[in-house]
């Protein structure tokens, strides 16, 4: 007789029936949605979405269902339609304090969340969306570096008393000038000793002496290293806006960046977004003139009238002490002293110089922190695509400095700690680093990648059904039974890729459907097994147990090989051709499974307790 332990079949149950049970999300869809995301002044709570409910009643506008997940609200539609309406009536309602995207939410119940029962993601060509090949401006990069240089130079000269002509750079240079070689050559000394960094040269034309500083080698590559990582980071928290489930950001070469997000409906606010240009400004209040003489017209000269997230107006020194680009790191945390929210700012070298140097002299004195972010936004008016270019400058905190510091200072006086994470957030990668222009662009619509999804599931489908009809004119019952078994490997590589929250591409599907002929392949070589012990005069019960035995060699040996190619398709390859490798080798290892243990019990339980077994459906 033939039958398996009580352990080996209450393993195969609970394997089932969990694969069935994290399968289940994908057959829901999705439904057209609006996320709200507060961004500034905002706050998403529930007067947040009565006002909205308000304003979308009083269009007409049908609400499905609507969610508030933390700091998040999610609005569900019926159609994209009342989708689209919805999308207008918010913003206008919101205004600019608050993100709002269009986004497509899982249908997924409430009971199988509660499990973390999720639906996996689809990719670009599968969920329509849009790709962005986008160039960073590594000469910008280098010429932001040699400015600053301009200013640091500066400042070190003048404080040692040292007279200069001009300091401006040149060619690809930071060049000084001096009236006397004596000028020069002890500014040449200083520099050297300051800026080690930089390889500095000596020169003499029209009556001048000059000091020439050029980046290293080194430098050049380390300032492009940092412009690139700085952007990518950048992008990352602007997709944030955008409400993307699955973004795809990562760097192509050396100066180039890959950005893919599947699911977005309006593409020229993606473009809009991911295109703008923010920095970040320290400046001293001007604590002399008041604000209310400033606001009657008598601005001074050397100041400026800026304003708060709540629309306060506060009067700055124009001189900025130092920008976004010279923040190594930022960190939001607990202060030890007062027990509130905090923010931990660290310097590069330049930037803790100019620090020191303004605190030293301004204890006591108010510092605040100016957000400055310029963006591009298409729209479509009567038919017509019109671009408008808007700037956003708006103080985002203000602290008392309170004793001398440089590289490294924290920012008290926060409201919450929600917004000391806002402001670290901001300080750590709210700005491009380097300027970037969008070289390619493809954008793939919801009804292309639906197209995409209908004939990847008819391909497998066709499939299916072409192995079901040959195993069961080939093998009679006992292809019925592989065919169960091939269904179920079908459930379990759903339920594994959304378990794993992983990315379903068009070569994804092709990995599954080369999947589902491996896996009968492996029933073929034990049915023959079977055939060949039964032809040999074996008895049928003997018979089925050499047919699994004896054919696992042969089934283990192809599926390993075939598992290392995939492994090393990951390993070396890139997109497409890794989502083809992630589904090929999770088919494998479900199909060794089902086609091995997950039949055998089939069979077992079929024909394995039957003591006088004469023949069997397969000779």
């Amino acid at each position: 007789m033939n039958k398996y332990p009580l352990w080996k079949y209450l393993l195969i149950a609970i394997v089932l029936l969990t694969g069935v049970l994290y399968a289940m999300p994908n057959l829901y869809g999705d439904d057209p949605a609006v996320q709200v995301l507060a961004t500034r002044a905002g706050k998403v709570d529930n007067a947040t979405l009565g006002r909205l409910e308000q304003a979308l009643q009083a269009q007409g506008i049908a609400l499905k269902r609507a969610e508030l997940v933390g700091d998040t609200l999610l609005l569900r539609f019926t159609g994209t339609e009342s989708q689209l309406k919805a999308y207008e009536v918010v913003r206008e309602t919101l205004g600019n304090n608050y993100a709002v995207a269009l986004n497509l939410a899982p249908a997924t119940p409430g009971w199988l969340g509660a499990v973390n029962a999720l639906p996996m993601y689809l990719g670009l060509d599968l969920r329509g969306g849009v790709h962005f090949l986008m160039q960073v401006d590594m000469d910008a990069a280098a010429a932001q570096a040699l400015e600053r240089y301009v200013s640091d130079w500066r400042t070190l000269l003048r404080e040692n008393k040292l007279r200069y002509l001009t300091i401006a750079t040149n060619t690809g240079r930071v060049e000084a000038r001096f009236r006397s070689i004596e000028e020069r050559d002890r500014a040449q000394e200083l520099i050297r000793k300051e800026y080690r960094d930089l390889q500095l040269d000596v020169s003499e034309r029209e009556g001048a002496f000059f000091v020439q500083g050029t980046l290293s080698e080194q430098e050049l590559r380390d300032i492009r290293k940092f412009a690139l990582q700085q952007n990518i980071t950048t992008l990352r928290n602007r997709v944030n806006e955008l409400g993307v489930a699955e973004p795809v950001i990562q760097q192509q070469g050396d100066e180039r960046i890959v950005v893919q997000l599947p699911g977005v409906q309006d593409t020229a606010r993606a473009k809009d977004i991911l295109g703008a240009t923010a920095t970040l400004e320290y400046h001293l209040v001007d604590e002399e003139r008041s604000v209310e003489e400033a606001l009657a017209g008598r601005v001074p000269a050397m100041s400026r009238i800026y304003y708060d997230r709540q629309g306060q107006p506060l009067l700055l020194q124009r001189q900025v002490i130092i920008t976004g680009d010279q923040i190594i790191d930022a960190a939001s945390g607990i202060d030890s002293q007062s027990g509130g929210p905090m923010v931990s700012v660290t310097l590069d070298g330049q930037g803790a110089r100019r620090m020191d140097d303004t605190t030293r002299d301004n204890v006591g004195k108010r510092m605040a922190v100016v957000f400055i972010e310029t963006k591009t936004e298409t729209r479509v008016v009567n038919g017509q695509s019109q671009r408008t270019t808007s700037r956003t400058e708006e103080v985002i905190s203000v602290a008392v400095i309170r004793d001398r510091f440089s590289k490294r200072f924290q920012t008290t006086g926060l409201d919450s700690a929600d917004e000391a994470r806002n402001l670290a957030l901001l300080l750590r990668a709210g700005a491009l680093a380097a300027p970037m222009e969008i070289i390619e662009e493809r954008t793939i619509g919801p009804s292309l990648g639906q197209d995409n999804i209908d004939q990847g599931v008819a391909s497998v489908l066709i499939g299916f059904a072409l192995v079901v009809v040959f195993m069961v004119f080939w093998y009679r019952s006992f292809g019925l039974i592989a065919n169960l078994a091939l269904m179920l490997n079908l459930v379990l590589i759903v339920a594994v890729l959304s378990m794993l929250q992983a990315t379903l591409t068009l070569p994804g599907i092709a990995g599954v459907v080369l999947t589902l002929g491996m896996a009968v392949d492996a029933n073929v070589l034990i049915f023959e097994r079977i055939r060949e012990e039964l032809n040999n005069g074996n008895s049928p019960q003997s018979s089925i147990n050499a047919g699994y035995e004896r054919a696992f060699a042969t089934i283990a040996d192809a599926n390993i090989t075939t598992l290392i190619a995939a492994v090393v398709l990951f390993g070396f390859g890139t997109g497409p051709v890794k989502g083809f490798a992630v589904t090929l080798s999770i088919g494998i290892l479900t199909s060794m499974f089902t086609a091995v243990m997950v039949s055998r019990a089939i069979v077992n339980l079929t024909y394995g307790r039957q003591r006088r077994l004469a023949k069997l459906p397969l000779a």
